[in-house]
């Protein structure tokens, strides 16, 4: 480390590279901590875990035990071991004995995008509450048709404030909180919705995962989903770097074009304009090519036979996508890990290599700030991914029961673990205590030679 710092000084790496291979080492020496210990408040398995968005401070966990709790994860509460260990107990909790409280298991809980003024719960009990988290009072209550799997919210968007919710219904239903009724439907799978995920590239595209195997795409502007994920299909890795404006007219310059061709290239030109009615690029995200009026005129038996297309032989149990917006990470009951290109819809056939995932309920995946790992909760470990070659880099042991959900704080480089053993658990980069007690001996010397 010290060598890269020099290097830094003198000039020889940049800062961005010097910043992105100084958290790429902390994530590659993540550890259970024995500096710092979140004291849970929990009585049952722990579903959801969520640090805010914008400090980064304040831990949001939600449970079996229809309880939910706030930590404070920059300011301890108390210290133990001579000062040595933090503990961290829930600043704000509210479970079954609140007056306006979940009756039944919470299984999401994840904060307003804007702030931390606002959190959102969603449980067992049909019901999706929006607390205050000053007042611990519920501002806002929305009737579900049935069990709450997932909420989620934008974190891009500036035109709405809707909750997307997978149901044990069909339907996936957006709340709107501004106006505190349902925005509207969006019908397209045949068994309940176990998850959802916003897109981190486009504020109006939505991806939901279905207990029917299926990962929909929906344009939430307009009626139906505009892709459907198919298994069959699939492209060897990554996608071929694209190439800069310059290159590509040096291209253009050098190879022209005979009279034939450039006047089928005019004819084609106007085709080139995708626009919606505001004028609005629209986001390229499984455009699929057309011939003409031939698209329109697909036997219907085609049609329905696109829209069946799976994701995963099972349930899809989670989902996340990558910081960029240009790749999905999918997880389903098959026990199998996809990664996905949102650009064609194609399965990658990255490899990832053998893991048991949970069945019967929804897992919480993280993923890094770079998007070089993805942690997946597998029974009572948590395994850490290489996201491009499907390698297994780290395997995370601490938990008594399975594991349910996991939060990765790109500030600080640690990882948040909850299981079914009611426990949170943090994994940070190595520190180790006895550094920590010399300093604190070579303080106190100094202290008493003046």
């Amino acid at each position: 480390m010290w060598k890269e710092i020099r290097d830094r000084e003198a000039g020889k790496i940049r800062p961005k590279s010097f910043s992105s291979r100084i958290k790429f080492n902390r994530i590659s020496n993540l550890q259970l901590t024995n500096y710092k210990d979140i004291v849970s408040s929990h009585r049952g398995s722990i579903n959801s875990l969520q640090v805010d968005l914008t400090e980064g401070r304040y831990l949001l966990s939600g449970a079996s035990d229809a309880s939910a709790a706030i930590y404070d994860i920059q300011r301890a509460t108390n210290y133990e071991g001579n000062g040595l260990i933090a503990k961290h107990k829930s600043i704000v909790s509210v479970d079954k004995q609140h007056e306006k409280g979940h009756k039944y298991a919470i299984s999401s809980a994840i904060w307003y995008p804007v702030d931390t003024g606002l959190f959102i719960t969603g449980s067992y009990d049909h019901n999706i509450k929006v607390w205050d988290t000053n007042t611990t009072k519920v501002v806002m209550n929305f009737k579900m048709p049935g069990k709450v799997y997932r909420t989620a919210m934008s974190t891009l968007a500036t035109s709405h404030m809707l909750i997307a919710a997978g149901t044990e219904d069909v339907q996936v239903r957006l709340c709107d909180i501004a106006s505190g009724a349902f925005a509207h439907t969006l019908s397209g799978h045949r068994d309940g919705v176990m998850t959802v995920e916003w897109s981190t590239s486009s504020e109006w595209v939505l991806i939901t995962g279905g207990c029917d195997g299926a990962i929909r795409f929906w344009d939430i502007r307009r009626a139906g989903c505009f892709l459907v994920l198919d298994q069959s299909q699939s492209q060897l890795g990554r996608r071929p770097p694209v190439l800069d404006h310059s290159a590509a007219n040096k291209v253009s310059v050098s190879k022209p074009l005979s009279t034939g061709q450039s006047s089928l290239v005019k004819s084609r030109a106007p085709q080139k304009k995708y626009t919606n009615g505001h004028g609005i690029k629209q986001s390229t995200i499984g455009r699929m090519p057309a011939k003409g009026s031939a698209r329109q005129r697909l036997h219907p038996g085609m049609l329905s036979i696109q829209d069946r297309a799976t994701a995963h032989y099972g349930a899809v149990t989670g989902l996340k996508v990558t910081e960029d917006g240009m790749y999905l990470l999918s997880a389903g009951s098959d026990s199998r890990i996809k990664l996905w290109d949102l650009e064609s819809g194609y399965n990658t056939l990255v490899n990832f290599e053998k893991a048991r995932l949970q069945t019967s309920k929804a897992i919480q995946l993280a993923i890094s700030q770079d998007s070089a790992h993805v942690f997946v909760p597998c029974m009572t470990v948590v395994k850490a991914f290489d996201v491009w070659s499907g390698k297994m880099s780290h395997t995370f042991r601490g938990h008594y029961e399975s594991v349910n959900c996991c939060w990765f704080s790109s500030q600080d480089q640690e990882l948040y673990t909850g299981g079914s053993d009611r426990q949170i658990l943090v994994w940070s980069p190595c520190k180790l205590i006895t550094d920590d007690m010399d300093e604190g001996h070579t303080k106190d010397q100094d202290n008493w030679s003046d």
